[in-house]
């Protein structure tokens, strides 16, 4: 079965940087066909896309509130995913979701999902 765990999530200043890993277990996040994407809900907001990976020679997509200062990157030997969030704004608290699935003509559908870490950051 498939597992997302996360981890990285913390509490930091504004323009403090963190850096979020997800690893898998039961999905190979190198396999052709495969996709993994960064999602944040705030409270009493609706969950965000900000970042989706690809692994089919597409670029990362990031989202425009996070582009330029999150970066994703992988480690397939540990299959595991990172998101490297710098110049983090109070406006970037939520609770932050690695999601994996698979690529299809539409664009990526997140099958599985993992619980989640909080990241707060203060002004």
């Amino acid at each position: 079965q498939v597992q997302l765990v996360e981890s990285g999530g913390g509490s930091v200043q504004a323009g403090g940087s963190l850096r979020l890993s997800c690893i898998a277990s039961g999905y190979t996040i190198s396999s052709s066909g495969n996709c993994i994407g960064w999602f944040r809900q705030a409270p009493g907001k609706e969950r965000e896309r900000i970042v989706s990976l690809y692994n089919d020679a597409v670029p990362p997509w990031y989202s425009g509130s996070v582009k330029g200062r999150f970066t994703t990157s992988q480690d397939n030997a540990e299959n595991t995913v990172y998101l490297q969030m710098n110049s983090l704004s109070p406006e970037d608290t939520a609770m932050y979701y690695c999601a994996a699935g698979k690529i299809l003509q539409s664009g990526c559908t997140y099958n599985y999902w993992g619980q989640g870490t909080q990241v707060t950051v203060s002004s």
